[in-house]
């Protein structure tokens, strides 16, 4: 157990100690009214994110369905898996969150400062300059797709028809990298005025839009080629995804300029900062391409069953952690940008209580009923039984990562708002080595469950290096408070697993397993497994679950 962490004022990030108590002396410090009001805002923005995340995922959820109905674990999908897994990384490398860890800091701290004309001519200088680099970049992939695809599908050698599938779908939606950087950009400036609610919506169009080309394309194409209505689906939807946000952008007052001031110094200092975020989160998504290639290893239908668990397991991870640290990455940045480290620490640790408040009961329904909510959700059409089997070995692999990852990502967005990357970065390195050495032992004796369990262990090693790292920096991160907490959220979970388990267990053995039943008997088990895990919380006072039951309307007590 951690010891009690000091109250004195914290160590700024170069190691000295910030002058005051931690305020701001404006009155928006940790204390002050402002600081209530906004961060009542903070939790409305926060429920409001996490509901329209949890709608995308959800929409996300159905896409899955509906394909894995078509497709199954099919050699077709897994090639749709892989083709996908590398643009993918790429977004990963110059878009999304790491163009957006390098990009919000700097751009907030211009707005905080009140020069927001250098503030637009900085973002739209960023845009145009990702939109010649990528679009470059795009044209080189094209050009060599084939023996790149080849290279992260040992597996496929045998099968060129496989490999042709991953190739040429690699090809059409490698340009979503180009555009989800635009997009992140967009998305950033919105996120940095306090717009969350059209960004948090778009995946959700993204997701329809796909399902419409699954559900409408799939014939247009000839038997064994139908999984391509996936592929221009996802570049149909990201282009969408880019174009949305934009009216949004103008009414918020941030207008459209053609800039192309690439030497300006903040545009460096954007460019600085990105290069060691790409390289953390580069590193840090690599893993999936990870697991893709020792999954070619050891079957066919191994990358898709390892995706299929990973897609469920994407629900509570977006619904709760990606939603609480989208939302608090501005505040973070604010508050490094005025030396606030003491809020800093404060708002980083409460979100990092939040997010596992809520992630360690989502981990433990999914382990323990992994089968029931693998056969609910997939096991229709191609899906079969063997599927299920294979995708609910891989989502109990899964869950034991969850509350990690969601700590690790909040984690990495308070290093990229103190504007210190290059140490998560080398911790991404010990993430990649981790899983990739594990995984490698363990593949071939323990099939599937070796390759994710890989991944389990480079997610561990990744957040409590993390961990002890912002400790130092900060003067300490609530670890005394944070691990009274999880203690009480841990013996809650265990009760809430019991209760889950049997109560499904009582009605699936009752009701059958016809469709409707399913529902009911799943449902009532996760249902009564959450009453009872919050009736504990809140018996056991845990202070996070109180800041969320006073978000319900009308505060209702449970």
């Amino acid at each position: 157990m951690a010891a009690p962490e000091r109250s004195a004022a914290p160590r700024r990030v170069d190691g000295t100690t910030p002058p005051g108590n931690g305020s701001s002396g404006d009155g928006t410090g940790p204390g002050g009214p402002a600081s209530r009001g906004g961060g009542r805002r903070l939790a409305v923005s926060t429920a409001f994110f996490s509901i329209a995340t949890g709608v995308s995922r959800i929409a996300g959820l159905v896409r899955e369905i509906i394909a894995a109905s078509y497709f199954g674990v099919s050699g077709a999908m897994s090639a749709f898996t892989v083709a996908f897994q590398v643009p993918n990384l790429m977004r990963a490398l110059f878009a999304d969150a790491a163009l957006q860890g390098a990009f919000v800091p700097v751009f907030t701290e211009l707005l905080e400062k009140g020069r927001r004309r250098e503030a637009l001519t900085v973002a739209w200088s960023v845009f145009s300059l990702m939109a010649a680099l990528l679009g470059a970049l795009t044209l080189l992939f094209l050009l060599l797709a084939g023996p790149i695809m080849s290279a992260v599908t040992p597996g496929f050698h045998n099968s060129p028809e496989l490999r042709h599938l991953t190739i040429t779908m690699s090809r059409v939606m490698f340009p979503v990298v180009l555009l989800l950087a635009l997009s992140g950009i967009v998305v950033g400036m919105l996120n940095s005025v306090g717009h969350f609610s059209v960004p948090a919506l778009t995946p959700v169009i993204w997701n329809v839009i796909i399902i419409g080309c699954l559900v409408l394309l799939r014939h247009q194409f000839s038997p064994g080629h139908e999984i391509y209505a996936y592929a221009i689906g996802v570049l149909l939807g990201t282009i969408a995804q880019f174009v949305i946000p934009i009216p949004v952008l103008l009414h918020a007052g941030l207008p459209i300029k053609a800039s192309f001031d690439w030497r300006n110094p903040e545009v460096w200092r954007v460019l600085r900062l990105m290069l060691p975020v790409t390289i953390a989160l580069g590193l840090i998504n690599f893993d999936a391409l990870i697991n893709s290639i020792f999954g070619t290893l050891v079957s066919d239908q191994a990358p898709a069953a390892i995706d299929k668990a990973f897609r469920i397991y994407q629900l509570p991870q977006g619904l709760f952690s990606v939603a609480i640290a989208t939302v608090l990455f501005p505040t973070l940045s604010r508050l490094a940008a005025r030396r606030d480290y003491h809020g800093v620490r404060h708002t980083m640790a409460n979100g990092v209580r939040q997010t596992l408040l809520l992630l360690i009961p989502s981990a433990a329904i999914l382990a323990v009923l992994s089968q029931p909510i693998t056969r609910l959700v997939y096991q229709r059409g191609a899906f079969g039984g063997g599927a299920t089997h294979l995708v609910s070995i891989a989502l109990l692999c899964w869950s034991f990562s969850l509350p990690f990852q969601g700590a690790s990502l909040l984690f990495s967005r308070t290093f990229f708002s103190i504007q210190r990357p290059w140490l998560t970065t080398a911790l991404a390195v010990v993430n990649l080595a981790v899983n990739t050495t594990f995984s490698a032992i363990f593949y071939y004796p323990w099939g599937i469950t070796g390759v994710v369990l890989g991944s389990v262990a480079g997610t561990l090693a990744m957040a409590l290096c993390q961990a002890a790292v912002l400790r130092r920096d900060l003067g300490g991160i609530d670890g005394y408070e944070t691990v009274r907490t999880i203690a009480r959220i841990a013996l809650a979970t265990v009760v809430m697993g019991f209760v889950s388990y049997f109560v499904w267990w009582l009605f699936d053995a009752g009701l059958g397993r016809s469709l409707i039943a399913q529902i009911i008997s799943l449902g009532l088990g996760i249902g009564a497994g959450i009453l009872v895990y919050a009736g504990c919380v809140l018996q056991m006072n845990v202070p996070e679950a109180h800041q969320i039951k006073r978000l319900l309307p009308g505060r209702a007590r449970l």
